[in-house]
């Protein structure tokens, strides 16, 4: 217990297997509390498994998944462990489109509440200073009172981020950010997962190399699985299996 006692999230000797296929082959990975780790690999390597396991739509047939030190994901399901403060941004934006950017935030906030009493509440003191503080963190101070429609691609994924901060994670997971953005925005999500990373763990799963080095964070290669390499960017990319299998020549 005591190796647990300072990480996020830790994952040893787990493994799933699908209709024959191991999808997740003992793969053991640790993250630090306050830890921010970009996690690449080809299709199929076991990401999105991986993510589907830690936040509790998929149970692993073998092995040990422990959060916030000795808190058992395996025993949890999905609503409890974004309770307990996983949260898990997906590719595809999902926002509330016909409702203000301000008001996807508010329908956010950490705590019970429906779509009518949060849009017709008096937000608190306290719910108005935290949703200034997401504004200013997702670039989006100038289009709080705008509809999430007129956003551009960019700016709907730094909302929904912003969505998951309202609900004051632990951990995030973020799946592919800057999938579809321009260089400029795909530059500031850097910059902006760098700002969230000061107050939390997070998880990027990426593709995007140039975008992996923004992040100048440590990186994890899945394949087939399994942890294939893990380091700095450039000590990933130059070793000879990762070439192989993901980077090429």
């Amino acid at each position: 217990m005591a190796e647990r006692s300072h990480t996020i999230l830790y994952l040893d000797a787990v493994s799933v297997t699908f209709d024959g296929f191991r999808a997740i082959n003992n793969l053991s990975l640790v993250l630090d509390r306050g830890e921010m780790r970009a996690i690449i690999g080809p299709n199929g390597a076991g990401k999105t498994t991986m993510m589907d396991i830690v936040t509790g739509k998929t149970r692993p047939d073998h092995g040990d998944v422990f959060f916030d030190g000795d808190i058992d994901l395996t025993l949890h399901d999905e609503t409890e462990i974004a309770m307990l403060g996983i949260g898990r941004k997906f590719q595809k934006p999902t926002v509330f489109e016909n409702h203000t950017v301000e008001d996807n935030l508010l329908l956010s906030l950490k705590g019970p509440r429906s779509i009518r009493s949060a849009l017709f509440h008096r937000s608190s003191a306290g719910d108005s200073r935290r949703i200034d503080e997401i504004l200013a963190t997702i670039r989006l101070e100038a289009r709080r009172g705008d509809l999430a429609a007129s956003l551009s691609h960019g700016q709907k994924q730094w909302l929904e981020i912003g969505m998951l901060l309202a609900q004051d994670p632990k951990l995030l997971l973020v799946d592919e950010p800057v999938a579809g953005m321009t260089d400029a925005e795909t530059e500031e999500t850097a910059r902006l997962l760098k700002d969230i990373a000061r107050n939390h763990s997070v998880i990027v799963v990426e593709h995007d190399m140039h975008f992996v080095r923004e992040l100048g964070v440590k990186v994890t290669c899945l394949h087939e699985g399994a942890v294939l390499s893990e380091g700095s960017l450039d000590a990933v990319s130059s070793d000879e299996r990762v070439i192989e299998v993901y980077l090429g020549r």
